[in-house]
């Protein structure tokens, strides 16, 4: 009971949560049942109608009326609040088995109810750093749309891709186990990635998972849902394209790559150099974009680009025409997220303007907003990261695009983003967009724009 009296009992009453209206209406059904009820006691003593005598002591009959009255009230009233609180978390357990058992019924409820309130967000990239960012993201609203490549052909996804004909589940299986509800456990195995085995090694769990689902229900895309269903996903994950596209790229010396897996090999020279990336593009040209995706680009209230891989990840997306277009047709705010250090095989030496650079040099400009950008450089070594390094802040942005700088790094390692701190950013930049000043087009110098608190 001492729940009822703390302050979190006051969201119970809170607009939107669909709670008043029935606490009224339960009070309302036990008036007219008290009603009733007075109506036969009264009617029994009016008969003569003898009660026993242990009911004097029941009925505090030694107690005047009215204070008796406001002491029925009072118990009943806290009576009927007691159990539809037990009630109704009784059916929370049932329908939320995997919730935090330490978080009150009610702020579960109004959770549930703000997420379903929150911006529509389509968040466009594949790879870890469209999870990371997605597992941020979930915690301020419901209303996720995650449009991810389908162009991976290396490791376990390439290998189902080639063999099975299937579309490549990797990028689709993170963002479904970072947008998941379902118990950690179930995470975590459909992450599992088998270490030996005949056929069996490197095959993740998720992967098989997937490609299982659309051999029973018929397709790729219908396996996503059902596979999200299951695991209780936060928002929805759709293909770019449904098309079997492979990722070409042509280099600074002529060379042509195919296969998104050869792109960074590639690259590579004998002596630790890379050579520069001077274009990508798709096969088949101009795939159709997936009719969900458009709609969902063209319904949101922000596009968050990457981060991720630029040339294998983000760009991909943007390559596909009907994504493009209706990302440039849409209103809603546009942020790109930059990688806070370089890939090394892609974007060796690249600084923030050279990440911009590069998808308007694929797919023109007006298509960013905002960069979100990371301000808390760290520029030790990092062992398992020493061929990539720190992308640079010192260079020079126009077009009008708006620069952000927020520290999105994690702390154990410097070399990723941070899911909190990225998702806080992004949905900082959100909600005060209009006060940030844009920048005018003729500006060739770095310009910061105040970091928004």
């Amino acid at each position: 009971m001492n729940r009822l009296f703390e302050f979190d009992f006051l969201k119970w009453f809170y607009p939107g949560m669909h709670i008043k209206r029935w606490l009224a209406l339960t009070v309302i059904g036990v008036a007219i049942m008290t009603f009733g009820l007075s109506y036969v006691v009264r009617e029994a003593y009016l008969t003569g109608f003898t009660f026993p005598g242990f009911m004097y002591w029941v009925t505090l009959q030694f107690i005047p009326r009215y204070v008796r009255g406001a002491m029925f009230m009072t118990g009943a009233s806290g009576l009927i609040l007691f159990s539809i609180w037990k009630l109704n978390q009784s059916l929370i357990s049932v329908l939320l088995p995997h919730r935090d058992p330490a978080a009150s019924l009610v702020n579960t409820i109004y959770n549930q109810r703000f997420l379903r309130r929150g911006p529509k967000i389509v968040a466009i990239g594949g790879g870890t750093g469209l999870s990371i960012l997605l597992r941020g993201l979930k915690e301020y609203t419901g209303n996720l749309t995650a449009i991810v490549t389908v162009a991976d052909d290396g490791g376990s996804s390439g290998v189902l891709r080639r063999e099975l004909g299937v579309l490549p589940p990797g990028d689709v299986r993170n963002c479904i186990a970072a947008l998941a509800d379902a118990e950690p456990l179930v995470t975590k195995l459909f992450q599992y990635r088998f270490s030996d085995g005949s056929g069996l090694a490197g095959h993740s769990f998720g992967n098989l998972f997937i490609v299982a689902m659309s051999g029973v229900v018929g397709n790729f895309e219908e396996a996503i849902r059902q596979t999200s269903r299951v695991l209780a996903v936060r928002g929805q994950i759709i293909p770019s394209t449904l098309a079997d596209v492979t990722l070409g790229a042509r280099t600074d010396d002529a060379r042509t790559l195919l296969g998104e897996s050869s792109i960074g090999s590639g690259l590579e020279n004998g002596d630790g150099t890379a050579h520069r990336i001077k274009e990508v593009y798709l096969l088949p040209h101009n795939p159709p974009a997936h009719p969900e995706a458009v709609r969902a680009v063209l319904e949101a209230d922000l596009i968050v680009l990457g981060p991720g891989s630029l040339y294998t990840s983000v760009l991909p997306n943007l390559l596909v025409q009907g994504i493009r277009r209706s990302i440039t047709a849409s209103p809603a705010a546009k942020i790109y997220v930059c990688n806070v250090a370089t890939q090394h095989g892609e974007t060796d030496g690249f600084g923030v303007a050279d990440h911009v650079k590069a998808i308007e040099d694929h797919v023109g400009k007006g298509i960013i907003s905002y960069v979100l950008a990371n301000s808390n450089v760290v520029t030790e070594s990092i062992p398992h990261a020493e061929q990539s390094q720190p992308v640079r802040l010192d260079d020079g942005i126009n077009n009008g695009i708006r620069l952000i700088l927020d520290d999105v790094i994690s702390e154990s390692n410097p070399y990723h983003h941070d899911s909190a701190k990225l998702a806080q950013a992004v949905m900082r930049v959100y909600y005060e967009r209009d006060q940030v000043a844009p920048l005018p087009e003729t500006e060739q110098d770095l310009v910061t724009a105040d970091k928004m608190l």
